[in-house]
């Protein structure tokens, strides 16, 4: 692994260049916390207005995050977030979501269905692939486990942003209501079928889905998706120690 290069610290307007850990720690985080849905790529005068500190020491603390990855500054000036916060992002869902209880579940999926079986999460203004067991086929879609993809495309897209919203009346669902369907709607040549995962307090865990080649997916081939679809979910609810009455139509479990 590559030496990260030395970073040249800065000296505030004080003059002085050193400062407390804890204090440096706190306002590198208040400027990683100042970026929102709402604003995503915010300017230095923006990133100061919003934090309260000096441009000098933003720019000061910027050289570490963007050395860190955490931080990325486009040729125009703008700061963005960088791949750091992802990379966390992945492994804290992994902590929560541990892949011996959400990969047998995966694996059966494809089993039964030979298509590719996916778990999303949510990640601020897109989803995250956060585990995968590919289609055994020749031809099948490829995403790749810590990949972002939009959260307004896509069968496990719709399924993170109405299910984060009503989740608490989860329990008041039919089993087939739980389920989101698209074709062609994130590449032309692809389809896939979602249905969410609940937790404790009907917390929405994730999106379960089902993905291929959009010729694989039609009406008839989605129907019989989608019991072996849900029979996944509710056992992955009921493993996130979630009420699975929502999945009351299915009475299999997997994994």
């Amino acid at each position: 692994m590559a030496s990260r290069a030395p970073i040249q610290v800065m000296a505030d307007e004080d003059g002085s260049s050193d400062e407390p850990g804890v204090a440096a720690v706190n306002r590198a985080l208040s400027i990683l916390d100042a970026f929102t849905e709402d604003a995503p790529m915010l300017t230095l005068a923006q990133l100061s207005q919003r934090t309260g500190l000096y441009k000098s020491t933003i720019l000061r603390l910027m050289q570490s995050l963007e050395s860190y990855g955490y931080i990325h500054r486009l040729d125009s000036g703008v700061y963005m977030l960088g791949p750091s916060p992802i990379r966390l992002a992945a492994l804290a869902t992994k902590a929560l979501h541990p892949a011996e209880l959400v990969m047998p579940v995966l694996r059966e999926l494809v089993q039964a269905t030979s298509e590719s079986a996916s778990f999303y999460v949510r990640s601020g203004t897109m989803r995250l692939c956060s585990f995968r067991v590919d289609s055994p086929r020749a031809v099948r879609d490829h995403v790749q486990v810590g990949e972002l993809l939009p959260l307004d495309k896509g069968a496990a897209g719709h399924v993170l942003v109405d299910f984060e919203r009503f989740a608490s009346d989860a329990d008041t669902l039919g089993a087939e209501s739980l389920i989101r369907i698209t074709r062609g709607e994130r590449d032309v040549e692809t389809a896939a079928v979602a249905c969410p995962v609940f937790g404790e307090k009907n917390a929405l865990q994730g999106a379960l889905s089902l993905s291929g080649p959009i010729t694989r997916f039609g009406d008839a081939e989605v129907a019989a998706m989608i019991p072996v679809l849900i029979a996944a979910a509710r056992t992955l609810t009921i493993r996130f120690k979630g009420n699975p009455s929502a999945f009351s139509f299915a009475n299999a479990t997997f994994g």
